[in-house]
Order: C-alpha cells, then sequence, then structure tokens
C-alpha cells in the first residue's frame, strides 16, 4: 500500500552522473515524465520558485491536461526555472527517499541541465561567469576601474556590457574589494583573547570566494568576533568551492575543485583545526553537495564532518563554554532572511539563533526565497523572474520595518537590497549576521 507522503527525514542519493543512463535521452525523458506526473498530482510547491508554475501552467494548458501530452521539447523551460536552491526536497516535498516515489526534483533539474549541456543547449556566458578564481583575481587587481564600469549608474556602459554578456543592467553586480579576505589576514596584528572562556580553540577560516574578493568586511567581522572569544584563527582558500560550476552543470569540474580545496582544509583538520565557512552556498558545498558528488572519497566525508558556518560555530562556543563579555544592545531591530542554501543545511536558524545572544535585540525572520539563485538573478533572460520570485520575502522585510537585514548568502543579501529600494523598504545595507555580532561587540 503506498503511503501519501513521508514522515521520515529525508535522505539523499549520490549523484550518479558517472553511469551510462544518466544521460540517456530516453531514460531520462521517462523519469521527468515520472517526476511531472507525481508532481503535477500534488501541487505544494506551486509557491516555491518559478519553475512548478512553469509545469503546472503547461500541464494545464495541455490538449488532455496531462503530462502524457506535453512535449518534452517544452520541459526545458521548467528546467531553466530552476536555481538550484534545494527548497522543494528540503521543505515541501513529501515524496523524497525515503518514500517509494523517490523523488529528488533539484538533481533531476541538475541531470536534465547536463543534458542540456551535452548536446549545447546552454548558454556560454554564465559558464565563463563561472570560472570565478580567474575573474574574480582580475576584479581586485582593477577594482577601482571595474566597480566603475558595472555600476548600475553607468548606464552607457552597463547596456554595452549587456549587449555583449546578457547581464541585465538593472542587476546590481557584486563590488571588488582592494585586497583579497587573505591578504588582510596576513598583515591582521589582532591579539587573540586569551581570557575568553573557548580561548584553546582552533580554526581556519575558508573564507570562499565572495568574502576572499568581493566582500572582506564579512571575514574582517567574522575573524574579529572570533579572537574576541578566544580562537586561534587560521585562513585558506586554496580555490572556489565549485558552486557555480554546480549550476552550470558541469560535475567533472565540481569535483577537481573539491579534491583541491579538500586536501589544503584537511591538512588543517590533521592538525586539530576545524573548518568555518562564511558564505551558505560554500558551506552547502563542503558538508552536502561534495559528498554526494565523491561519495567513496573518504577525505571528502572526513572534512563534511568538520565543517561549520560561522553563526553554527558561534552558536557552539555558547553552549559549549559561554561568549566572551562585552556583548552590547545595537540601535535597532533586525531582519534575518533565512537564505535557502543555510536552510538546505539541515541546520536551523543559526543565524537567528547567534543574533539572540545579543541583548534585548528586535528579532524578525523571513523564510523565503530571494530569487537571485547564483547568475539567475543577473541575467537578462531571468532578471525579472528573480525579481517576482524575491518580491515576497522584500514584502515581508517592509512590513517588518527594522533597521537592520541579515542573510548568510551574500548574493540573496543584494538582490534583496535591490528590491527594498524598488519598493521604499528602510533599512542600512543587507548584512552577514557576523557582521552584527562584531557591531555589538564594537569591534
Amino acid at each position: 500500500m503506498q503511503k501519501e507522503g513521508s514522515t521520515q527525514a529525508p535522505t539523499r542519493h549520490p549523484v550518479d552522473f558517472n553511469n551510462p543512463d544518466f544521460l540517456d535521452p530516453k531514460k531520462l525523458d521517462d523519469e521527468m515524465r515520472r517526476v511531472f506526473d507525481i508532481c503535477h498530482g500534488c501541487r505544494r510547491c506551486f509557491n516555491l520558485c518559478d519553475s512548478f508554475p512553469q509545469l503546472f501552467d503547461m500541464i494545464d494548458e495541455s490538449k488532455e491536461e496531462d503530462v502524457s501530452s506535453i512535449k518534452s521539447e517544452n520541459f526545458g523551460e521548467v528546467v531553466d526555472a530552476c536555481t538550484l536552491c534545494d527548497m522543494c526536497f528540503m521543505t515541501k516535498c513529501p515524496y523524497v527517499p525515503p518514500h517509494e516515489f523517490d523523488l529528488d526534483f533539484p538533481h533531476l533539474m541538475f541531470r536534465y541541465r547536463m543534458y542540456q549541456k551535452k548536446i549545447g543547449r546552454l548558454a556560454k556566458i554564465p559558464f565563463q561567469l563561472a570560472k570565478i578564481d580567474r575573474n574574480a583575481r582580475l576584479g581586485v587587481m582593477f577594482s577601482r576601474l571595474v566597480n566603475w564600469f558595472s555600476n548600475v549608474k553607468n548606464i552607457f556602459f552597463r547596456k554595452v556590457l549587456e549587449i555583449i554578456t546578457g547581464i541585465d543592467k538593472r542587476a546590481v553586480l557584486p563590488k571588488y574589494n582592494d585586497e583579497t579576505f587573505s591578504n588582510y589576514l596576513k598583515n591582521d596584528k589582532t591579539d587573540t583573547n586569551k581570557l575568553a572562556p573557548a580561548f584553546g580553540r582552533k580554526i581556519v577560516i575558508y573564507s570562499t570566494c565572495f568574502v576572499n574578493f568581493n566582500k572582506k568586511s564579512t571575514g574582517i567581522a567574522a575573524a574579529k568576533v572570533l579572537k574576541k572569544n578566544g580562537v586561534e584563527v587560521k585562513h585558506a582558500y586554496p580555490g572556489c568551492c565549485g558552486m557555480p560550476y554546480l549550476e552550470q552543470a558541469d560535475p567533472k569540474k565540481v569535483c577537481e575543485q573539491a579534491i583541491k580545496v579538500s586536501k589544503e582544509l584537511l591538512e588543517w583538520v590533521e592538525k586539530g583545526y576545524e573548518v568555518i565557512t562564511l558564505t551558505a552556498s560554500c558551506g552547502l558545498m563542503l558538508k552536502f553537495e561534495w559528498p554526494l558528488l565523491l561519495p567513496d572519497n573518504e577525505d571528502i566525508k572526513k572534512l563534511s564532518k568538520k565543517t561549520k558556518d560561522i553563526d553554527e560555530y558561534i552558536v557552539n562556543i555558547s553552549q559549549q563554554e559561554g561568549l566572551a563579555k562585552g556583548i552590547n544592545e545595537i540601535d535597532g531591530g533586525v531582519t534575518v532572511h533565512h537564505a535557502c542554501h543555510a536552510r538546505a543545511q539541515n541546520m536551523g536558524n543559526k543565524a537567528r539563533d547567534m543574533l539572540k545572544l545579543i541583548p534585548n535585540i528586535k528579532i524578525d525572520v523571513v523564510e523565503k526565497c530571494a530569487g537571485h539563485g547564483g547568475t539567475f538573478g543577473i541575467m537578462k533572460a531571468s532578471h525579472d523572474v528573480a525579481n517576482k520570485v524575491g518580491k515576497a520575502a522584500s514584502k515581508l522585510s517592509k512590513k517588518k520595518n527594522n533597521k537592520y537585514m541579515v542573510s548568510d548568502c551574500p548574493l540573496a543579501g543584494k538582490h534583496l537590497k535591490q528590491l527594498e529600494q524598488d519598493t521604499n523598504i528602510l533599512s542600512d545595507e543587507a548584512l552577514h549576521p557576523i557582521e552584527l555580532m562584531a557591531k555589538a561587540y564594537n569591534i
């Protein structure tokens, strides 16, 4: 007898992308139809992203109003609207494994995207944008010029950029640091607080490409809060975690990055250090996506167990040893955007839990997708859809009327900040939660 839905914790199968059947057109088409038919009969996920409305409208407008009468060549419309946020798998779908229906919608979209790549149906520019380390090193080297050129107020050059690359001229792009966070930390002379209850702990910050190249303020805040709490801080950035390549359906390149990055990080683990990530997407990669792509790699499994998100780590200190004294009230309430890739880590809302440690703080939580999804939010082909998805989160933020908004995903924070301008929401810039902790410590 089939169960209506699963009451057990979801489990995820490894991504068997080397299996010859993985990209077999007939078997892929059959699986797409099987899954779409189950989704069509359920529809719990209608309000998550644009993939599901696209699918359901396609079915409802078909000749027989069922999956059998939709054309396979239209599947791409559903796939292209998926940002691989994992929220349908993690929070909505009652038919994920171990349920016998065995649905994993995001990984099926990834599989189909690999097929699109194989037959030359994926756009070329986003793949070039995925080469983060190459692009960002040049961005930091020429930060003043690049930041000026890419500013949305620079109407002429942004129009040129849109024509050449397809990047929407309206999308606010990340700015580049004038130096890498790695370089900053090398020159940082801040002492570790030996009187803190957690003195003796040791971590290595995996700064992630975004903090290292685009937003070193997050890394600076993290290092200061950690040192204030007696934690010895080291830094490692062997390269990008590969999330942009995952978005571009290149699992082999993701695995190359995983092996490269894990080799250096595990050297620190062997010395007794824990690995701390500063971006939700990168934490998700190290903890979950890498082990699913390299299920037989024991080093990847070991690193996964030794990796923590920065919010998660600070909360752990507060529970185990207690935080260093000196946390002060901050001037205004905070809206915590619980980013999709933070939620997908299945660790609870650690940003909220950490900020609760600030005395008398007013906290409101928004658990809706920002709609950005890597390059999805900046490309002209999908920018309007990203705005449509993200406006639900921005409207909720407006109702909260807090001074600060924070998100563990810097791209989500950037996107919501732009939507706030469109909807007249009053707040300061979107920060990482650890930046508010540093403000509370007055460091």
